[in-house]
């Protein structure tokens, strides 16, 4: 499949400076408008004034695009795109339709262009009730196979989180916190569940990168970076919230992919756009994580 790579975004790669790349996703089905085109813009912003190149990833009729113009921003903020996730890219390619693209989509696409940070704000993972319904996000079988380190807050709250960090477990691919040893919560900086290993800088995940390499190894790595306290969501709010969200989608007979996203929407309603905000200082956290992360690599590389 040919990618289209901006200028910028060559010109970075090839002289081997920082990049991250960035989902389209969020953007075209995770925040409303015109907040996502603000949003959009900021999130590049934030790397660029770092000196770090954005690499904004999605589909525009047929072709993957690494790094947006103007106009590419505007089209995956404003337009009715589909939701693209890896097994969906020849179709959309085929087809030459456009698409915004998920965490696997866009971890995929990157790490063909030969980037290895990406920032998002939380993976996806096994949902509840992965028992009978086998419902499990392609998030984490494309980490397994794709060599790119992924800076998130965790994993959205509505998933299983315990079952999602099996997997990963199961999957090989390394988890380390950023600055905690428990694993984030997405909208909350802590879950129940403690994690093996930390770090405590962007020099150390570099480390771990060029250790991975040299090891041979073809996963990715997740480094889940907390939101900072004074912007977490109150979690007794949060939990009221996601319960009634939660029997919302059940009452509703919500099923596969389409529940991540009636349940975010439901949230973002029942808190009053609370956890759209959370949502917003969380992805920007991540950015900026993704960003030192990025230059360390480079560094480490020059």
């Amino acid at each position: 499949m040919p990618l289209t790579l901006s200028t910028e975004v060559a010109d970075a790669i090839a002289q081997r400076r920082p990049v991250v790349a960035l989902e389209s996703t969020i953007i075209s089905h995770g925040l409303p408008r015109p907040r996502n085109h603000e949003a959009a813009r900021e999130f590049e912003s934030i790397l660029r004034d770092a000196g770090v190149t954005p690499a904004t990833i999605a589909v525009l009729d047929g072709v993957p695009h690494i790094g947006l113009d103007p106009e590419g921003l505007r089209r995956i903020s404003e337009d009715e795109l589909a939701k693209a996730s890896v097994r969906d890219l020849p179709i959309i390619a085929a087809a030459k339709s456009s698409a915004a693209t998920t965490v696997a989509a866009t971890s995929h696409l990157a790490s063909l262009a030969g980037i290895r940070v990406f920032a998002t704000g939380g993976l996806g993972g096994v949902h509840r009730g992965a028992a009978t319904t086998f419902d499990e996000s392609a998030d984490l079988s494309t980490l397994a196979v794709t060599p790119i380190t992924v800076v998130s807050a965790g994993v959205k709250s509505v998933l299983d989180i315990a079952a999602t960090l099996e997997r990963l477990e199961t999957l090989s691919i390394p988890v380390v916190g950023f600055g905690t040893s428990i694993f984030p919560s997405f909208w909350l900086r802590e879950s129940r569940h403690t994690l093996e290993w930390s770090v405590d800088d962007a020099a150390e995940v570099a480390e771990i990168m060029r250790s991975h390499d040299q090891l041979g190894h073809g996963q990715g790595i997740v480094v889940a970076n907390p939101i900072p306290l004074h912007q977490q969501w109150d979690p007794s709010e949060h939990d009221r919230v996601l319960a009634e969200a939660l029997a919302l989608a059940d009452a509703a007979g919500v099923t596969g992919k389409e529940v991540t996203p009636f349940l975010l929407l439901k949230i973002v309603e029942l808190s009053g756009g609370r956890s759209l905000e959370v949502n917003l200082d969380l992805a920007r956290n991540n950015v900026r994580v993704a960003g030192q992360i990025a230059t360390a690599w480079a560094e480490l590389n020059a």
